[in-house]
């Protein structure tokens, strides 16, 4: 597996060399093509200049910022590295957190970080603190040609980076219709609280697959042997009204 980023991560005035890899798997879910539905010949994604329509090449293509209308500036990868050469190549902690204070719609996408030869003491110093502390790191860093929030924590043997969303990538909600409270009764809450403590487990991501793929798959097996698919049954879902819901939660209480 080869390293997307290398850099390191700056733990006070202790620099420690990592190399970063994804933490997440592709989704493997069923792969679709678009079709032209008259003879079901391919579609095709092109990249056409809108100067000439003629279709431009991968290695001709560039990036780059319009300043003002049809004015650009060309940015090179050079370039975006030596906006701050420093950034672009740290992973700059910058404080210390207990991670149950963090809300949830920060955290964005894992990465494993991997000591190069010689900062394994400092790497399993860092993994150790982390871990005696419980607490994570918050820290800076650039990827991509942008500025990112991470979270640095132990997992196992390795330490983690959490890529982050900052304050202004999430949408507050102020504009949604939400319900307040005062409809539901204490006994109502009580029944909700029962029926979430019968549910309750520890959590096993093992426990949990992507079911409607597996479907999926099953019925393209089905299609290409000339097998008519069958029909799912209607599964219209109906809304719990008001008057039924204490009905609701003590029936679903009941059900094992």
């Amino acid at each position: 597996m080869r390293p997307i980023w290398t850099g390191s991560i700056s733990f006070g005035l202790v620099n420690i060399p990592v190399n970063m890899f994804s933490g997440t798997n592709p989704r493997q879910g069923i792969d679709l093509d678009m079709l032209h539905r008259a003879d079901h010949s391919p579609i095709r994604y092109a990249r056409i200049c809108r100067a000439d329509g003629d279709e431009v090449p991968w290695k001709d293509i560039v990036k780059g910022y319009e300043y003002k209308d049809g004015d650009y500036v060309v940015l090179t990868k050079e370039d975006l590295e030596g906006a701050d050469p420093k950034k672009s190549k740290t992973i700059d902690i910058k404080e210390f957190s207990n991670i149950d204070e963090i809300d949830i719609r920060y955290f964005g996408k894992p990465y494993y970080l991997e000591p190069i030869k010689g900062g394994e003491k400092a790497y399993a110093l860092l993994r150790e603190s982390l871990e005696r502390s419980a607490k994570a790191a918050v820290a800076i860093w650039v990827f991509h040609g942008r500025e990112h929030l991470g979270l640095l924590k132990p997992v196992g043997k390795a330490i983690v980076l959490d890529q982050m969303r900052f304050p202004t990538d999430i949408r507050n909600g102020a504009d949604l219709n939400l319900p307040t409270n005062h409809d539901i009764t204490e006994k109502e809450v009580e029944v909700a609280l029962a029926l979430i403590q019968q549910q309750t487990k520890s959590f096993a991501a093992e426990d949990f697959h992507d079911a409607y793929t597996e479907e999926l798959e099953d019925l393209i097996k089905d299609k290409t042997k000339g097998k008519k698919p069958n029909k799912p049954a209607d599964k219209k879902t109906i809304k719990t009204d008001s008057k039924d819901l204490m009905t609701k939660l003590k029936a679903s209480l009941s059900k094992k």
